[in-house]
């Protein structure tokens, strides 16, 4: 049949289905009924899910689409909700059906169609509603087979009857599951009388508001009243609300109302309402403020308390400090003193510095800064006097000024011969204009501590002869003299001074000639990238026949000349240096680098060595280990390759993760690379030092900067962030291709070591850049969360390219958690006036076992599958026995808290909150389930006891008992029996071992050579004990932390129970926390530890 044409198949088939079509027909029939029982539930997640008409009864999909219209209140959801939409709802055997659901007109049941259950069956009434639960939270949906298709955002699952029973139900969009979620938790608080309240809502607090506005600035009497206010004091009232929205569009919004009306005079109050809910109402915010509401309309003082203490993670908050920031941020007199906060309330608060992404703890210096000088990470620039380009950019005494303003504190001064015996500061062999040396060391003294009081490193590389260098010697000492740092460092010691010891200092990087020489002048090897430049330069000019020409001749010679490898046949040029100058370098000496093991042995912690660009990533790449353990006694430099004429940057976090402190950077060039310099020393004050990790400064130590799993001793954790929404995003600059359309999508990405880089975007939303709505939810495994950084980038979708419109980027250790606003950045740095994101952000522990995105009772791993950090074995009988002796120990602590871990989940998981909610949100949550048929709660905690119990209050249904007993189970392995009484005795023992262990480090030679251990089996034994030096630490600290863990979760437990009512003699104890409380009121301005 090889040689059949389709012609022999077509006409064979023809004759075979004349022959056969009754028995053809049968067949297939019966198949296609066969495949499609079988497969239903997959063919449905990948149908169209769009509705056109009712028709369409069982097509699924989990696309994501936004309604057109504009929710702003209860009456918009209640409304929508009545005409129906199309949800899918999830099986218990993972079939997934879409219905279409609507309320009655009654507002008294929930029913869809089309159903083959009977009309009184496929419907929910709303008294039998006990809960609206968001998420991917319910039995039903962790289970089921299509969990990972489905969003976050767009899940709800509604619980009712005697049984709590779920309705688990999968929206088209986030906004369709908001209104869904809203309207009935307002039917379900008002019941019956939700039509009155919708009727009196038309008076609510915000409207009598916006008429007191309105009618304060109606100057012109009672009788043009009628003829309302100016069109331009109308947009001004509005913008003083949202001052970030176009005047231009709010006139135009009021324009088509008049039009629509037939009406060309001033504003009147029903039109100055209606637009004011149009641009000043964002829909997500009354959601949010919904969900925390008790009555649905404003929050009060007790609601803020909820949503500030379980939401933004802050303790000791109390309803006085709930109320101060009601005064401080509700906009009307009614609400401020009745103790209430509207949504324009609500949506000022959430947009105030009090709510950005940024902790404003590490605003000031919050690290510890008595550590050597080796174990911070210095804010260093390159080429400091250029503001352009390298080589025929101008240069400027700005380029100075800026760097130290922005908290740089390593600048490089680059000096040469000038005219009139005066030295100059430029690029050598370039057409990049010199400037004055006296002139750039006057700034930088009136300059140098301005941002930062501590030291300041001059890297100056010296070009000139012997009499100019007494020039350079008469500038440095009379313009710098007092700060100069000349005290010859002491012998025999292992470190550098701290940062604190050497504040208001300035050091001298650069040669020095030998101790034991005794002449005024001497012979040093020339210095760093300037040297290799000159050489460079030197080979071309020798090279061309004809020297100089014209400046595009210059041009062409500069950029061969540094594109090109080092010339191995010239030797590295010398020249004299004066000693006077040679005394001022003393704890920054400039050596040349050969190996690591040179410089293990040789090198004095004073001495520094200047890398290439180049020979820095090959070391990273090829060695980073040993990179990472030079890095801890001894400075490292790396300059940019000269081939970066355009004053490009290096990525400064592929040589932060090996341990190089002083990462030169051209400040003068905007981008990803600069942005993530500037954001990472934010951090720490912008003091100009950030501490490095512990792991990088630890004597003994195991470290791979290259690693692409978990880090040895260190915890993983989990970040979620959710990107709501996005606000003001302007038109990006220089593009007109769209006119002033928007498109806009959010970009996100991880920085840090290989193991935790990684990016994901958001769809786009087109046509909206002054409140686009994205409402999706990612997960990161962060697994060393001290060296990460979060970047946020904000693009406009175009067909040709997209352009740029913002980006915020942020140490992950500076996030707070919760409900905040991330303020844009232009390209330059500059902040985009109102332009912001509004993301949700939590930082949990990872569960061991499973990947990350995993969730649920069904994927959690067994005792018996728990994965345990082995120790290595190193050769050496004395030192593996006594590593051994702590084995047991690491899995008994591993068991403890994993045990721990996965007990909160499963009480988690029963109380239908998220992975990210910690236990005050699961005991808030199990508040709004657990009223009786007599409004009696079910269940109330004991809190007599530090670890309160929770107990019945009668007959439980059975999710309710099982909401007991795995409580139980949590405080049991919290508190009584387990990780609290045993982690102090495991945690001494293991430290114990690690100090025993310790007593080998300086003999692991001798015991090697013992031993017979020889070449790589030595190199691997000593490694092998950093490991487990490593892990027995780790494993010591990730223990205590577990204890800390243990008691801030009882605290939380306590409070929130309090919080919610669900405590025995509540009263009595409320007062007295009230009155605890009330002794922080006066400190209430300090900012809050996080949860």
């Amino acid at each position: 049949g090889k040689n059949k044409t389709i012609t022999d198949w077509e006409e064979e088939n023809t004759v075979f289905c004349v022959c056969d079509v009754s028995c053809i027909f049968f067949l297939l029939l019966n198949l296609f009924h066969l495949f499609f029982y079988l497969f239903q539930p997959v063919l449905l997640l990948f149908q169209d899910g769009s509705r056109s008409g009712r028709d369409r009864k069982k097509t699924v999909s989990f696309s994501s689409t936004l309604t057109e219209k504009k929710i702003s209140n209860a009456a918009d959801c209640i409304h929508a909700m009545v005409e129906g939409s199309e949800l899918k709802k999830v099986r218990p055997n993972s079939r997934v059906y879409q219905r279409y659901y609507l309320m009655d007109a009654g507002l008294q049941a929930l029913f869809w169609e089309p159903s083959k259950k009977e009309s009184d069956k496929a419907r929910i009434t709303l008294a039998s509603i006990r809960e609206v639960r968001t998420g991917r939270n319910t039995e039903t949906f962790r289970t089921s087979g299509v969990y990972e298709q489905i969003s976050e955002d767009c899940a709800f699952s509604i619980i009712y009857g005697e049984m709590y029973e779920s309705l688990d139900l999968v929206a088209n969009s986030a906004e369709v599951a908001n209104i869904w979620v809203t309207g009935l938790r307002y039917l379900m608080q008002y019941g019956k009388h939700a039509f009155d309240m919708l009727a009196s809502s038309r008076d609510s607090l915000r409207l009598r508001w916006l008429e007191r506005l309105f009618s304060s600035v109606n100057l012109e009497g009672e009788d043009d009243a009628k003829e309302g206010i100016p069109l331009q004091l109308a947009i001004k009232l509005i913008q003083s609300v949202n001052p970030g929205v176009s005047s231009a569009k709010v006139e135009l919004r009021f324009k088509e109302i008049q039009r629509v009306r037939e009406k060309s005079c001033g504003v009147c109050k029903q039109e100055f309402v209606e637009v004011f809910h149009d641009f000043c109402t964002r829909p997500e915010i009354y959601f949010l403020l919904v969900q925390f509401s008790s009555n649905k309309e404003f929050l009060d003082a007790k609601d803020l308390m909820k949503f500030i203490e379980a939401e933004q993670g802050m303790a000791q908050v109390c309803e006085e400090t709930s109320l101060k920031l009601i005064q401080s941020h509700e906009p009307s007199e009614e609400g401020r003193q009745q103790g209430h906060l509207s949504l324009d309330g609500f949506t000022s608060y959430l947009t105030s510095a009090e709510c950005r992404l940024f902790d404003p703890e590490h605003d000031n210096v919050c690290q510890d800064m008595s550590q050597p000088l080796s174990h911070y990470y210095i804010n260093s620039s390159h080429n400091t006097y250029l503001i352009e380009d390298q080589f025929r950019g101008p240069s400027d005494i700005s380029g100075y000024i800026r760097a130290l303003k922005m908290g740089c504190r390593c600048v490089e001064i680059d000096v040469w011969d000038g005219p009139d015996e005066e030295p100059v500061v430029c690029t050598g062999h370039t057409l990049s204009p010199p400037l004055v040396l006296r002139c750039v060391l006057e700034a930088i003294g009136r300059f140098a501590f301005v941002a930062s009081e501590y030291p300041l490193i001059l890297c100056i590389e010296n070009h000139c002869s012997l009499r100019q260098q007494h020039v350079l010697l008469q500038h440095l000492t009379r313009t710098l003299g007092r700060w100069l740092y000349t005290d010859p460092p002491a012998e025999g010691i292992l470190y550098l001074p701290s940062p604190q010891a050497l504040r208001h200092r300035i050091l001298i990087k650069g040669k020095k000639l030998k101790p034991d020489f005794d002449g005024e002048d001497g012979d040093v090897s020339e210095e760093d990238e300037g040297a290799e430049m000159c050489h460079k330069m030197k080979v071309v000019n020798s090279g061309s026949a004809a020297p100089g020409g014209t400046e595009s001749d210059v041009m062409q010679r500069s950029v061969i000349a540094v594109t090109q490898p080092n010339p191995p046949h010239l030797p590295l040029q010398r020249f004299q240096l004066l000693r006077e100058f040679s005394d001022l370098v003393t704890l920054c000496q400039s050596i040349s680098f050969i190996d690591f093991p040179t410089s293990s042995k040789s090198q004095k912690p004073w001495e520094l060595v200047s890398f290439h660009e180049s020979l820095a990533v090959h070391l990273a790449g090829e060695s980073p280990g040993d990179f990472v353990n030079h890095n801890k006694r001894f400075l490292s430099r790396v300059y940019p390759s000269p081939a970066r004429i355009d004053s490009s940057n290096m990525n400064p976090q592929d040589l932060w993760k090996c341990g190089c402190q002083i990462v030169a950077m051209n400040f003068q060039t905007a981008g990803l690379m600069m942005d993530l310099n500037t954001a990472w020393f934010r951090q720490n004050g912008n003091c100009g030092y950030v501490l490095r990790p512990a792991i990088m400064r630890q004597e003994v130590s195991y470290f791979c900067a290259d690693t692409r799993d978990t880090v040895p001793g260190v915890s993983p954790q989990l970040l979620h962030v959710k990107v709501i929404s996005g606000q003001n995003l302007p038109k990006p600059k220089g593009s007109g291709a769209k006119g002033d359309v928007v498109d806009p999508y959010v970009y996100m990405e991880i920085h840090g070591i290989p193991a935790d880089c990684a990016e994901r975007r958001t769809r786009t939303v087109t046509q909206n850049g002054d409140n686009p709505i994205f409402d999706e939810s990612f997960e990161f495994q962060i697994n060393l969360p001290e060296l990460a950084m979060v970047r946020f980038v904000v693009l406009d979708d175009d067909f040709i390219g997209d352009e740029f419109i913002g980006q915020y980027t942020i140490p992950l250790e500076c996030l707070q958690p919760g409900y905040r606003h991330v303020p844009l950045q232009s390209l330059t740095g500059e902040e985009l006036l109102h332009a912001q994101l509004f993301v949700h952000v939590a930082l949990t522990n990872r569960r061991g076992g499973g990947k990350p995105h995993k969730r649920g009772l069904s994927v959690r791993k067994a005792r018996r599958g728990r994965d345990y950090t082995a120790l290595r074995v190193l050769g050496l009988r004395a030192v593996d026995d006594v590593f051994k002796m702590a084995s047991p120990l690491l899995r008994e602590a591993t068991d403890l808290r994993g045990n721990m871990q996965n007990s909160v989940s499963v009480f988690r998981e029963l109380c239908g909150v998220s992975a990210v909610a910690n236990l005050m949100q699961c005991v808030l949550a199990l508040s709004s389930r657990v009223t009786g048929p007599e409004g009696t709660p079910l269940l109330l905690f004991d809190l007599q006891d530090n670890y309160p119990t929770l107990e019945a209050q009668g007959p439980l249904p059975d999710v309710l008992r099982r909401v007991v007993s795995t409580y139980e189970t949590v405080r049991h392995r919290l508190a009584t029996k387990s990780l609290m009484e045993l982690s102090d005795g495991i945690h001494d023992k293991i430290l114990h071992i690690q100090s025993t262990a310790m007593e080998f480090h300086e003999k692991l030679q001798i015991l090697a050579a013992k031993e017979g251990l020889k070449g790589s089996k030595v190199c691997r034994a000593v490694e092998s004990f950093s490991w487990n030096v490593t892990i027995l630490k780790g494993q010591a600290d990730l223990l205590k932390h577990a204890k800390a863990e243990v008691q801030e979760n009882m605290k939380q437990v306590h409070d929130s129970a309090l919080t919610g009512n669900l405590t025995k003699d509540g009263v009595g104890l409320r007062r007295v926390r009230s009155q605890t409380r009330q002794n922080h009121g006066d400190n209430t301005s300090a900012r809050s530890r996080p949860v």
